[in-house]
């Protein structure tokens, strides 16, 4: 008996969960050296508490004992859960959008995987760009399809270009996460209206529109008054997959959804397709007191000034200790370049040797960089200062 040889493959390569392989043996050094004495930037894993609204709908739902409210409900998620989060993608997009255009999910990564199960033929391919969340890859091979990655350029701003010239009759979506994980760059108006009218090119030449998906779970995470550019307006084969996990701090309850723009000339299909995709792959449906959470907090007030302080702080520390570092516009993440070289998996290992933890670049195709989660506590951040300046002071590229 075995194991698949492909997922033994895939999960026995070097780059294969390294982010979770961090956060793992990060456990185990704070065993050994003290909680305080580790400093642990791996896993985008946020930890400030979710709105207080949230806390008391989780409260007050769980007391419920309504019959068979734990009960199933339809494969699209409770009618009155889809209608929050249509209003919801309503007030994000700025067009008008009805609960038949929302699936509810099992997180953003189930909402990708339904959606990519929904759309992807064998052989088809989804073009990325490039560095971007690592677990896109599988996602799109657990469907027959192939990742194209494109490089985007030296500000992290989309290469539209370069985008446009990878696409083929074969492609099925271009994937977009903004702001973006590990970069923190957020896409703007002109961005997307210029990727936009590279699609409808490529559609008229090739009789193939390619799906806009744009993965949003940091939405919410920006700073210094930058606002992610909304895409419904501007181009109508547009998909929004999201979650509650970064913007209510709920990672663990995986509750998100799908928004189809109701201009898509297929919504009602596409619809129907990720709701069969959701029941075929064994979600069944996302998880029910969680719908029933976010339907009636999904506008609760939250706040990521914290975030914003710690991106400070810690920009602060990596410009004393000599780090070169892109300047996040949102989420939570800083990506650094390796000083004199681009073995990231490397500088990573070296990193460990004075406590601190970080995820190599290449998982994120960004060979020669590596990614620091600032979604850790302030005491954290101050107290890695002298672990930073010693590791680069002791350091030879």
């Amino acid at each position: 008996m075995s194991v698949s040889a492909e997922i033994k493959a895939k999960m026995t390569s070097p780059g294969a969960g390294v982010i979770r392989k961090m956060f793992e043996e990060g456990i185990k050094l704070k065993a050994l050296h003290g909680e305080d004495n580790v400093f642990d930037f791996s896993l985008g894993n946020p930890d400030l508490d979710p709105p207080v609204a949230v806390s008391d709908a989780i409260e007050e739902l769980a007391k419920c004992r309504d019959k068979n409210f734990h009960g199933y409900m339809p494969n699209a998620g409770y009618p009155f859960a889809r209608e929050a989060m249509a209003k919801k993608t309503a007030l994000e997009q700025g067009v008008d959008v009805s609960g038949d255009c929302v699936v509810m999910s099992v997180g953003a990564a189930g909402a990708l995987n339904a959606l990519l199960k929904a759309v992807l033929n064998p052989g088809d391919n989804v073009v990325v760009p490039s560095p971007f969340f690592a677990e896109y890859r599988h996602y799109v091979q657990n469907y027959g399809g192939k990742l194209i990655e494109v490089p985007v350029k030296d500000d992290f701003s989309l290469d539209t270009k370069a985008l446009e010239a990878s696409l083929t009759e074969k492609t099925a979506a271009v994937l977009i996460n903004s702001p973006n994980n590990p970069t923190g760059k957020v896409y703007l108006d002109e961005d997307i209206k210029a990727l936009s009218e590279a699609l409808v090119r490529h559609g008229k030449k090739t009789g193939r529109k390619p799906y806009l998906i744009c993965d949003e779970p940091y939405r919410a995470i920006t700073y210094d008054g930058i606002k992610v550019a909304p895409v419904f307006p501007v181009y109508d084969c547009a998909v929004v997959v999201t979650s509650f996990a970064k913007n209510f701090s709920l990672p663990g309850e995986r509750i998100g959804y799908i928004a189809v723009n109701p201009r898509c000339p297929d919504k009602d299909e596409l619809v129907a397709a990720c709701v069969f995709t959701t029941r075929i792959l064994g979600y069944v449906n996302a998880p029910g007191l969680m719908q029933r959470v976010v339907a009636k907090t999904w506008n609760a007030e939250a706040d990521y000034s914290l975030y914003e302080k710690r991106r400070n702080e810690l920009v602060s520390i990596l410009d004393e200790a000599g780090i070169v570092h892109a300047n996040p516009q949102g989420a939570f993440y800083l990506w650094c370049k390796v000083p004199g070289g681009d073995d990231d998996m490397a500088f990573c290992d070296y990193l460990k040797k004075h406590l601190i933890l970080a995820a190599p670049g290449s998982g994120f195709g960004g060979r020669g960089w590596f990614r620091l989660a600032y979604c850790v506590s302030e005491k954290s951040i101050l107290n890695s200062r002298n672990a930073f300046i010693n590791a680069m002071k002791d350091f030879k590229a």
